[in-house]
């Protein structure tokens, strides 16, 4: 299969809204590929179209495509070479190992076409936004195998990785699915939430009665134990077991012989307040000793939900009945703190409690709902405070997919009082309506300072706008330490002016609390 075909299908994908005919351009791209009889092949390109690498990190990112060679007038490329041309890539290391990669890319992009070189840059720096998200996706496998929606979808959630599971479909058919059910010690892809603005509301959407849970800003893990076999998983499905000795020791510690759950792993400080989210997950990096990173600083794991135990599937249990089986084997002081009600003010008194402590919010879960693996559920349903900043917008980028011709994602600066300046905290294309676009392109064309020809437009700080964000963490991408976590854009502000955002010494003090 020819790499075009890849590219030109994720264009067409992002360039519409409706989802039937996402799904239907997908599913006829994924029966070429099917008709090469290459399981291998089909898994690449169900990755790449939901915005992955198969070797998950190759060491190449934005900086490293910020200049790369005209494009080729001619396709010539293959998924299958490309492919393996990452893989190479991924795989360099020792002296010289950013000169080589940076020739394997050039080699790549030099044979490219623009459509392909566009295709590549998103894929590579991790910004191929085009709506073919994994439920799009499996929907689209089924459409191109003649499968029940339902089955592709059962057999993504419990193998834990949609595309080894599409090739499996497109290859093997129903039978080759039926392979695909729970297993100690293979990862499931987590039960995700939706979100709810206050606890009242979730609440109401649960039906009355909830169980709400302390929202940790640690790090989830998937444990899996079989006898003296233990593997952690980390939420992205990456095993982490050798790095986190001490939730190995925590899971060989409890009464059961065999079991799937679902915890959180955090670094504590002595008075039991979380540190920030990046001390846990120092972690989980490649460090070369871990018994000094745990001398260091050890981690604390607090379970709240089972998935099997000791040869019993729990899946498809109610929460509550599931919990029952987890406060019979997990202590107290490792289960995430919990509260069942159907009171208001008592469900709004344990936020206030939990936030008190440091953490981020709480969990609301029905408690007849059942583990809906890999899928954002709508029994789980998260409760957290949104903090608003009203910023400036420094540069912003050129659009792709449905985007193409706008002016997309937007740079975001705070005042420096003491320079009078602007620093940069981070970038953001969330929270945009097609009217926003709109407004915002034709605004920063006007503000351009040296042109729109390149792919980020610098533009005059002058235009504020105000932003919802999750928090503050440490960065050492941008120059003041810090940056915005999961920012998205709220309304531009035009009755404010620069002189009026918000200082770098305010985000600071959001980011000390």
């Amino acid at each position: 299969m020819q790499l075009i075909e890849v590219a030109a299908a994720s264009a067409d994908v992002g360039s519409v809204s409706a989802r039937l005919v996402k799904i239907g351009r997908i599913a006829e791209l994924l029966k070429q590929a099917a008709a090469e009889a290459d399981p291998t092949l089909i898994a690449v390109v169900v990755a790449w179209l939901s915005g992955e690498l198969p070797q998950r990190q190759i060491g190449v990112g934005w900086a490293a495509l910020r200049s790369l060679p005209g494009a080729a007038a001619e396709p010539s490329l293959t998924v299958r070479g490309v492919d393996a041309t990452f893989t190479e890539i991924g795989a360099v290391a020792g002296k010289g190992s950013q000169a080589l990669r940076a020739e394997l890319v050039n080699a790549v992009f030099a044979a490219a076409t623009d459509v392909e070189q566009t295709f590549l840059r998103r894929l590579l720096g991790g910004e191929l936004r085009q709506g073919a998200l994994i439920g799009v996706m499996a929907d689209a496998v089924a459409k191109a195998a003649d499968l029940r929606v339902a089955d592709v979808r059962r057999a993504a959630m419990l193998g834990g990785d949609l595309p080894t599971v599409a090739a499996a479909a497109l290859t093997g058919g129903a039978a080759a699915l039926d392979e695909f059910t729970l297993k100690v010690g293979r990862p499931v892809g987590p039960m995700l939430a939706q979100t709810a603005t206050r606890v009242g509301d979730a609440l109401e959407k649960l039906g009355g009665t909830a169980i709400f849970e302390a929202k940790l800003d640690g790090a989830r893990v998937q444990i899996h134990r079989a006898g003296d076999d233990v593997s952690i998983y980390t939420r992205s499905l990456d095993d982490n077991t050798v790095r986190l000795p001490e939730v190995v020791e925590a899971a060989l510690a409890l009464p059961a012989r065999e079991f799937i759950a679902d915890a959180e792993a955090i670094a504590l400080r002595p008075d039991g307040r979380p540190h920030r989210f990046q001390v846990t997950a120092s972690r989980f990096g490649k460090s070369a000793d871990v018994a000094a990173a745990r001398a260091a600083q050890p981690l604390s794991v607090f379970f709240f939900d089972l998935l099997h135990l000791d040869g019993t599937d729990l899946l498809d249990l109610p929460a509550a009945d599931r919990l029952a089986a987890l406060d019979a084997i997990v202590p107290s002081a490792q289960r995430v703190d919990r509260l069942t009600t159907a009171d208001g003010d008592a469900a709004a008194t344990f936020l206030a409690a939990t936030l008190a402590a440091g953490h981020e919010g709480v969990m609301a879960k029905s408690p007849a709902a059942p583990y809906e693996a890999g899928r954002r559920g709508a029994g789980w349903l998260k409760v957290k405070p949104v903090h608003t900043l009203d910023l400036v917008v420094l540069a912003v980028e050129w659009g792709s997919g449905r985007r193409t011709g706008k002016l997309s994602n937007i740079h975001l600066g705070a005042r420096d009082q003491e320079t009078g300046g602007f620093v940069m905290l981070g970038k953001t294309f969330k929270g945009m309506t097609d009217a926003i676009l709109d407004w915002q392109t034709q605004r920063f064309t006007e503000l351009a300072v040296d042109g729109t020809e390149g792919y980020v437009v610098k533009v005059r700080p002058e235009q504020v706008v105000e932003i919802a964000l999750d928090g503050v963490q440490t960065s050492t991408r941008y120059p003041a330490g810090m940056a915005l976590r999961f920012a998205r854009v709220l309304r531009y502000r035009d009755d404010k002016g620069p002189a009026e955002a918000d200082t770098v010494d305010t985000v600071r003090a959001l980011y000390e609390r």
